[in-house]
């Protein structure tokens, strides 16, 4: 039995809502529909409110915060609304000297690649985010019956980006400390397992009605270095936060062979990006758990009724499933037709509606 089965003291005003229900593997009037990168650069509205503000700027600004989690709620009518943040804004809450630059993402100015460079992860308290629980407060608040999904990077994505200093494509220095000094690895991971479980729980305190662990990068693992060097400290912060009886969603980019392992992890719902169907991505992840997913951001950019054959064949693997969240398979795309996504919901919700 998972957490999500045992809620802890009285339900809250979103408990019944279709996105819980969906995660905790119960029927639903529809199925639920929210998007990764829902919040941000597809949205002219989004646009205008950043417009001269730097990006961490902004997710350290309970206003600004707020009004962008808010806009693809109005905007789409999704079931859920997810935090608007960055994975690395916890380390700069920390004290980590990085910045996200513009076409780039988090640049590290000075990397993390020697033991005593472990010294600069001190742990992240609640009073280094004040704004987190601020703007959570003022969501809640504004979203009424509608899910807050908080949401951190996992270690693994987390250590790419502090190893190699900034975005990458094949991961060297990240992958000579894991192979070449594990102890020293899974000291760093452990180190940012403890950090991202901290700025979870911060999040659920603050009112958010479930969770999602991104290891963006983690698809450039195979299966024995993922259980080996990865699973551990994944599964330290899942663990971290079962007892607040939230829903746990864990998701990846090109992590089809990891499925298994990562639902093993203590995820309640699986992520799963768009290059392997709903059906069979059930049969690799087992039973017990709820799957996400997964249209391809791309087929947006098709015709409506292109759309709508491409959503019904993601509806069609899922038919067996025992908890269904629609999702893309990874993000939207900045150039995406907003319109596009607000017929998609609609488009679902009439498509499955009970």
């Amino acid at each position: 039995m998972s957490a999500i089965d045992r809620p802890a003291g009285q339900p809250s005003q979103t408990y019944d809502s279709a996105f819980l229900k969906a995660c905790r593997r119960e029927p639903v009037p529809h199925t639920p529909v929210w998007f990764m990168r829902q919040a941000g650069r597809s949205l002219p509205e989004y646009r205008r409110v950043r417009e001269g503000t730097a990006m961490l700027e902004s997710c350290m600004r309970p206003d600004l915060v707020t009004e962008i989690t808010l806009q693809p709620v109005r905007r789409h009518d999704v079931d859920a609304a997810i935090f608007f943040s960055d994975i690395v804004v916890p380390l700069k809450a920390i004290g980590i000297d990085l910045d996200i630059k513009p076409g780039v993402g988090p640049v590290v100015a000075q990397p993390i690649r020697t033991r005593a460079d472990l010294a600069r992860l001190r742990d992240l308290t609640p009073d280094d985010v004040p704004y987190v629980t601020e703007a959570i407060g003022m969501l809640t608040a504004e979203l009424g019956g509608t899910p807050l999904i908080g949401f951190a990077g996992a270690p693994f994505t987390l250590a790419s980006y502090l190893v190699e200093g900034g975005p990458s494509r094949n991961h060297e220095h990240t992958k000579a400390l894991m192979y070449g000094d594990p102890q020293l690895w899974a000291d760093l991971l452990d180190r940012l397992a403890e950090i991202t479980s901290a700025f979870l729980k911060v999040q659920i305190e603050a009112g958010a009605s479930a969770v999602q662990l991104f290891d963006s990068w983690v698809g450039a693992l195979p299966p024995a270095d993922y259980r080996r060097s990865i699973m551990p400290a994944s599964s330290k912060v899942l663990a971290s936060v079962a007892s607040y009886g939230v829903p746990r969603i864990h998701f990846g980019v090109g992590t089809g062979e990891l499925l298994g392992l990562m639902g093993e992890a203590g995820a309640d719902v699986m992520g799963v990006d768009y290059r392997v169907p709903l059906d069979e991505a059930v049969r690799r992840v087992g039973p017990g758990k709820a799957l996400q997913g997964n249209l391809d951001p791309a087929v947006l950019f098709a015709t409506t009724e292109a759309v709508e054959a491409k959503t019904d064949e993601v509806l069609a693997a899922a038919a067996g499933l025992e908890g269904h969240v629609f999702n893309l398979g990874h993000g939207v795309l900045p150039t995406t037709d907003p319109d596009a996504l607000t017929r998609l919901v609609e488009y679902v919700h009439t498509k499955t509606q009970r």
